[in-house]
């Protein structure tokens, strides 16, 4: 699954809006939006914040974590 589609499930799984999302990791509603559908992805600091909120829950990031990793090894 790519980044995008992940981020948007941990959402939704967590049964939270994008605007409690973003208020939770400390962004705008604009930015997960754009996670969201794949025209940006979360900097170091957003990636952090989405590793401890996952921990907090207790969701697993893995996943989320290799695609951030595939994203920045391609550009």
């Amino acid at each position: 699954m790519i980044l995008s589609e992940l981020l948007k499930t941990l959402r939704t799984h967590m049964l939270m809006s994008q605007e409690t999302f973003a208020k939770e990791m400390n962004v705008t509603v604009c930015t997960i939006n754009r996670w969201e559908n794949g025209k940006s992805k979360p900097n170091i600091t957003a990636i952090n914040t989405i590793k401890a909120f996952c921990n907090k829950n207790s969701v697993c990031f893995d996943d989320i974590e290799k695609a951030w990793l595939e994203v920045n090894k391609n550009g």
